[in-house]
C-alpha cells in the first residue's frame, strides 16, 4: 500500500522514518517543493530499510500520488519560539491553496491526513478545498496531546502508558481540554487508582500534568526549535489504522456541524478515514471548556480568506 508525504521538513522526515521503522506501509513517496531535500531525505530513510523493514522509499512529484491510500500533509511554515499555533493561519492557508488541488486532481480516493499547524483550521480549509466524501479528510488533531496525557499519567502512577486511558479534546493548542473526568488506569479513575496503590494525588498534581501537556510543544521548541519525533510516530500510527482498516479510537480532528469548525473528539478511524464520531463522558466544566475551545477556533476560521 502506498503512502505519500507532502513536505519533507522535520515533521515529514520524522514521519517517513517512523513508517519505515514501524513497517507502516509498503511504498513511501516523499514530495517537496525543494526537490533536492526530498531526494536526500528519501535516500537517507531508504538506507534504514536493511535493518528495519523492506519499505520502498522514493522522492517524487504530485503525479506519483496516483494509487496512494493516504496522503499526509506536513508542508508549511513552522511555529517560531513565542508563537502559538493560530499565529500560522495566513501563511499556511496560502500553502494549502496550492497543494490541495494537486492531490485531488491526481488521487481523489486518497485519505488526506493533515498535520500542518494550525491543524484544526487547516483541516477545515482542506475539507472545503478538496470537496471529498465526509471523513476522507482527517487532521492529526490532539492525538499527540492525548499521547502526552497518557505518558505523563503513566510516569506518575508507574504503569505502562498503554494501560492508561484518557483523552485530550478540542483545539490542538492552548484551549485544548484534558478530560480528567473519564481518565482511567486499569479501568479505575486515576484518583482511585492512586489511592488503591498508595500513590500521592492532589488537585495540584492534576493541574501540573495538565499544564505540562499544554506547554510541552513550547518547551521543546524553546530547547531545539521544533517538535517532530512525537508527531512523526503519531502520524505513522494513524496511517497504519487507515491502511489496515483497524477501526481505532483516535482523537483526530474533523468538522463538527454543531461548531462549523474542525476540532478533536474520539473518533472511529478505519479504511475510509473517519467512520464515526464516538461520544465522550465529560463533566459540566469540561463541556464548557470544549465549547470555549470551539468558539476560539470558529473565530480564527472566520478570518480565513478562501
Amino acid at each position: 500500500m502506498k503512502v505519500a508525504i507532502i513536505g519533507t521538513g522535520f515533521v515529514g522526515a520524522a514521519a517517513g522514518y517512523a513508517m519505515v521503522l514501524r513497517n507502516s506501509c509498503r511504498e513511501l513517496v516523499l514530495i517537496d517543493a525543494n526537490k533536492a531535500k526530498a531526494d536526500a531525505e528519501a535516500s537517507d530513510i531508504q538506507h534504514a530499510t536493511p535493518v528495519s523493514h523492506p519499505v520502498l522509499v522514493s522522492s517524487g512529484t504530485y503525479a506519483d500520488l496516483k494509487g496512494a491510500k493516504v496522503v499526509i500533509i506536513t508542508a508549511g511554515v513552522n511555529q517560531r519560539p513565542g508563537e502559538n499555533r493560530l499565529d500560522l493561519i495566513g501563511r499556511n492557508v496560502d500553502v494549502f491553496k496550492s497543494i490541495i488541488p494537486n492531490i485531488t486532481g491526481v488521487e481523489p480516493n486518497a485519505v488526506i491526513l493533515v498535520a500542518t499547524n494550525p491543524v484544526d483550521i487547516l483541516t477545515t480549509v482542506t475539507e472545503r478545498l478538496a470537496q471529498l466524501k465526509p471523513g476522507q479528510v482527517i487532521g492529526s488533531g490532539t492525538t499527540l496531546d492525548t499521547a502526552r496525557f497518557r505518558t505523563l499519567v503513566s510516569e506518575h502512577v508507574r504503569v505502562d502508558a498503554q494501560h492508561v486511558h484518557g483523552y485530550v479534546v478540542g483545539e490542538h493548542g492552548d484551549s485544548e481540554v484534558v478530560v480528567w473526568s473519564s481518565a482511567t488506569v486499569a479501568g479505575m479513575p486515576v484518583k482511585e487508582f492512586c489511592t488503591a496503590r498508595n500513590i500521592s494525588w492532589s488537585d495540584e498534581i492534576q493541574r501540573s500534568i495538565t499544564e505540562n501537556i499544554r506547554t510541552a510543544a513550547y518547551q521543546i521548541i524553546k530547547g531545539k526549535g521544533a517538535t517532530y519525533y512525537g508527531i512523526g510516530a503519531v502520524l505513522a500510527n494513524i496511517t497504519e489504522r487507515i491502511i489496515r482498516d483497524q477501526r481505532a479510537i483516535l482523537t483526530v480532528s474533523a468538522t463538527i456541524e454543531q461548531y462549523k469548525v474542525s476540532l478533536s473528539l474520539p473518533r472511529l478511524v478505519g479504511g475510509s478515514g473517519v467512520i464515526a464520531e464516538i461520544g465522550l463522558s465529560m463533566n459540566a466544566e469540561e463541556e464548557k471548556l470544549l465549547q470555549s475551545s470551539a468558539d476560539i477556533l470558529s473565530e480564527a476560521l472566520s478570518k480565513v480568506i478562501m
